[in-house]
Order: structure tokens, then C-alpha cells, then sequence
């Protein structure tokens, strides 16, 4: 099985050496500057199960060669430029790992800026709840369990897609489980990360420093007004529930760094806009305030580098 994956940061260099050492043949496709780097060193897990690959590494503006399975594995800001690469490979059937909501109609985008018709290329959605966290180029550690959430089954034409990665991810080690209600297991991430994430960012600190004040409360304020979005889309989760769900991963994690926080740690764009700017995009329609959100997608909408970095408060003992 040929299997294409674009991006190679944590999520992409993780899930490429678990495909590569099930047997698949995997092509990571980058951008031009680590291409080389990656070529040489190769890929590399650390954690409670170590391991490591040598793949095919291409750069992302340039040929991507014949696949059979395309994993995306970008951030959600940069999809509709992966979209516009794997445009140039209609037909495959295509995975999507990222956090947040609207990612779909930004790969349509890219498919349709290069000519692709989207009903041509088979979308599959899936949740991750695995920590890992970056340690450098082709480099990650795997921090705590988790599992990949996928569709119960396709509607129609994605019936195949759905089953194809589902068979993928299990043969390479990974727990999948199945769900008939998706859209609820996104909203069910995208509380966790809408609370967790931003916090982190903000102040510079791991997960587990949630459990305490004032990050806490913090973290509360914004899993609520999430949850009073969600319940007005139409996915309504107790408050219990939701509580202790968010602090189950912030125990289970407490030693990452929230994905968010690592891009800040780089200098790099965040996903503020697909998990907070999309809760308060749709907070809006329904009419609620969420000044929580708002403040939190005003602060790290800013440039990350420089004078517009977030500053961090001091980490507490």
C-alpha cells in the first residue's frame, strides 16, 4: 500500500513511522527546506514505544508520485495549500487529522484553486487523542494513550475510504474506534482542545498546571461558552460531563505541551482560528456572548514572533 503523507510535524511524523513499520510504503511530503534534512535523518519516535523510519521524503510543491492513501496531516491553516497538492492526485482516498471545526471547505478550496472537482476526492474526517509533542525535525515523543475516532461508516461514496484507513491505522498499531454520531466525537475534541489550548499558549504552561488556579478557572470559562455553542448547533453535553472529560485529559497529558503552545514555543501561526475563532464564528450566529473566546482568538490571532508574541506569566509551583 502506497500511503502519501503531507506533513511532517507531530501528528504527520508519528503516524508516518507507525504506517512505515506496519509495512506501508510512505512518501512524507514537505515543504522544500526540510526535505533533505529529513531524508538523511529519518523519523523518529521516543516514549513508551520507541521507534523509527527511514521513508521517501518530497517536497510539497513538486511531484508527489502515485499513492493509494493520502493522509493530511497539516495544521488547519495550512490545508488549502496541502489541498492544492494532493489536488494533483484525484481519486485518492484522503484523511484528515486536525483539530477544530470547517476543515473540509478548506480543502475544497485548494482542490478547486487547481482545478479539481471535490466530489473527485474522498474526504474522510478523523479525531486524534494521542499527546505527542515535537522535539525537532523528523523528531516526536509520544506522551500519554489515546486513540484515533473515525466514522462508523461512510455515507455512500466514502463507505470504502472510511474502512480502507480505519483497516490502515489498526495495522499500524493504532486503537481505532468507530462511531455512528461523528459530529459529536469533533464537538467532544473540540471542547478539550478550545479549553486546554489557548491557556496553555497564553501562559506558557504544560496541561496539568490546569488542575490549578488561576489557569483553571480560565480553562473553565472557555470549555463552558464552547459547550453553550455546541448545545446551540445542536450537541448538547452536561456540564458534569464536560468537567470531567476536560480533566481527565489534563491529568492524562499533564506533562505536554498543548500543540498550540508548541507553535507559539516556534514562533508559528496557531490554530486559534479553527478551534476558538470557529466556536466564536458560530457563537455569533446563535447570538450568544463569549467574551472568554473572544479574548483569547483576539490575543493569539496576533503574530506569534517578535513583539506580537503572547506573553507569558510566570509558571507557578
Amino acid at each position: 500500500m502506497r500511503i502519501l503523507v503531507v506533513g511532517a510535524g507531530a501528528i504527520g511524523t508519528l503516524l508516518a513511522v507507525r504506517l512505515a513499520r506496519s509495512g506501508g510504503e510512505v512518501r512524507v511530503a514537505v515543504r522544500g527546506d526540510s526535505v533533505d534534512r529529513l531524508a538523511r535523518d529519518g523519523l523518529r519516535v521516543e516514549g513508551p514505544r520507541p521507534d523509527d523510519a527511514r521513508v521517501d521524503v518530497v517536497d510539497s510543491a513538486g511531484p508527489l508520485g502515485a499513492s493509494d492513501a493520502t493522509l493530511v496531516a497539516v495544521k488547519g491553516y495550512d490545508l488549502e495549500a496541502a489541498a492544492r497538492s494532493i489536488g494533483r492526485l484525484p481519486g485518492v482516498p484522503t484523511l484528515l487529522i486536525q483539530n477544530g471545526l470547517d476543515l473540509i471547505p478548506r480543502v475544497e478550496a485548494g482542490l478547486r484553486a487547481v482545478g479539481t472537482d471535490p466530489s473527485g476526492v474522498p474526504i474522510v474526517r478523523g479525531v486524534l487523542t494521542l499527546p505527542v509533542t515535537l522535539l525537532g525535525p523528523g523528531r516526536v515523543r509520544e506522551t500519554g494513550v489515546g486513540w484515533v475516532v473515525l466514522p462508523s461508516d461512510g455515507p455512500g461514496p466514502l463507505r470504502e475510504p472510511v474502512r480502507l484507513w480505519a483497516g490502515l491505522l489498526a495495522g499500524a498499531g493504532l486503537e481505532v474506534r468507530r462511531v455512528p454520531d461523528f459530529e459529536r466525537e469533533v464537538w467532544r475534541k473540540l471542547l478539550v482542545n478550545a479549553a486546554i489550548n489557548p491557556v496553555t499558549a497564553m501562559h506558557g504552561v504544560e496541561n496539568g498546571r490546569l488542575a490549578q488556579e488561576p489557569w483553571r478557572g480560565q480553562a473553565l470559562q472557555l470549555l463552558e461558552e464552547a459547550r453553550q455553542v455546541a448545545a446551540a448547533e445542536g450537541f448538547e453535553f452536561p456540564r458534569e460531563e464536560a468537567e470531567r472529560e476536560l480533566f481527565e485529559v489534563v491529568r492524562a497529558t499533564a506533562a505536554n505541551r498543548s500543540s498550540m503552545l508548541q507553535d507559539v514555543d516556534r514562533g508559528r501561526p496557531t490554530e486559534i482560528g479553527t478551534i476558538s475563532g470557529a466556536v466564536l464564528k458560530r457563537g455569533r450566529r446563535h447570538g450568544l456572548d463569549l467574551p472568554g473566546t473572544r479574548r483569547v482568538v483576539d490575543r493569539l490571532s496576533r503574530p506569534v514572533a517578535g513583539a506580537g508574541a503572547p506573553t507569558r506569566a510566570p509558571e507557578r509551583p
